[in-house]
């Protein structure tokens, strides 16, 4: 087992990773205080099928607890679901020493931390991811939910007690989530850590090379990453807007698929590629990245989509400011920064972007 210690100017906590680490889900629970009366999972079905059971063996008798099971998809992070929690909650008296358990991807981790953060005016929660992609969302405290207008528009920064990542839950992943994972292990590694992603370009030859101490490996060096950014801009006023490499375009992506058809990871990949290419400096790598995405299965860009209706959404992104769209870019590995454009240039970038991928 590895323990990482996340540090934040709200609240400091730990990730516990490694093969069977959901054997310290009860140590967590038992070193609380005050000590919660009640736990309430949230959970979608797919992942409740998997190991709910397990968790729940865990928790034993130690802890009266309640569970909620939704559909699963990153369209279920609605309006809809965050009720169905809150009411949920309510019915089963929950109160401020209860504790709420996001047992899944990011996309319960997000719905179950705005839930927990919200619920009488914010409670504790813990993350127990089960996607490599959660290795980003689980740790930095953002919670929310989709709003039809834009991805992640509600929500609040809501630090967790612990995050408990037991790799071996990400052994049912399919592939098109080990890749969705992955795209942000690659983001760490552009916008951090060059000698990370020339060791991933050597190693990750197909998908399926996504596992055992390699994977827990880059998942720990992608959380010490973040770690590092978070511990120094909490709440996303400054460096942590780095973290949002590729995702401007990848967020206009998932809405205008209605999040559908592509997950989060593959866009912000398309959004990764179309970054790289607003800069000279970075073209190279580009037409790199490319090549090694398209072999390790990554879809093309969705060329029904256009242009003018992804602007649009991109005009609505949480980083857009006076009508100007804010685009992480690199200067070269470990160089992010903001570059500000007007939508009309832009969208012209865009549309030879998409004509040329």
């Amino acid at each position: 087992m590895n323990t990482i210690h996340i540090t934040t100017p709200s609240k400091n906590y730990p990730v516990f990773i490694g093969e069977n680490v959901i054997d310290e889900l009860k140590t967590v629970l038992e070193n609380l205080k005050p000590s919660p009366k009640n736990l309430l999972i949230i959970t979608d079905e797919n992942v409740g099928n998997l190991y709910l059971e397990t968790v729940q063996s865990v928790i034993g008798d130690a802890f009266t607890h309640e569970t909620i099971q939704i559909q699963a998809g990153d369209d279920q992070k609605s309006f809809e679901n965050y009720m169905a929690c809150q009411s949920f909650a309510l019915s089963k008296e929950l109160d401020r020493t209860s504790v709420v358990i996001a047992l899944g991807g990011g996309m319960i981790g997000d719905l179950a931390g705005f839930v927990a953060g919200t619920y009488m005016r914010g409670i504790r929660f813990i993350q127990i991811p089960t996607t490599i992609l959660a290795h980003d969302s689980a740790v930095g405290g953002k919670t929310g939910i989709n709003h039809p207008e834009g991805k992640n528009m509600i929500g609040v920064f809501h630090q967790p007690e612990a995050v408990i990542y037991s790799t071996d839950f990400l052994t049912t992943l399919p592939p098109n989530e080990k890749r969705s994972g992955f795209a942000e292990v690659i983001k760490h590694a552009l916008i951090a850590d060059e000698n990370l992603y020339r060791s991933l370009r050597e190693n990750v030859k197909t998908i399926d090379d996504l596992k055992g101490d390699s994977l827990q490996k880059a998942l720990i060096q992608g959380i010490e990453i973040k770690n590092a950014i978070v511990t120094k801009d909490e709440k996303e006023k400054g460096i942590r807007a780095y973290l949002n490499f590729g995702h401007t375009l990848g967020h206009a992506i998932e809405g205008e698929l209605q999040y559908k058809d592509i997950t989060h990871g593959e866009a912000v990949a398309l959004g990764m590629l179309f970054a790289l290419s607003l800069s000279g400096d970075t073209e190279t790598l580009g037409k790199e990245l490319k090549m090694w995405l398209t072999t390790l299965g990554y879809p093309s860009f969705p060329k029904h989509l256009s242009a003018s209706s992804l602007i649009k959404r991109m005009k609505k992104d949480k980083k857009a400011e006076k009508g100007m769209i804010q685009m992480v870019l690199l200067n070269g590995f470990s160089k992010p920064y903001l570059s500000p454009f007007t939508s009309e240039e832009l969208e012209s970038k865009l549309s030879s972007f998409i004509e040329e991928v």
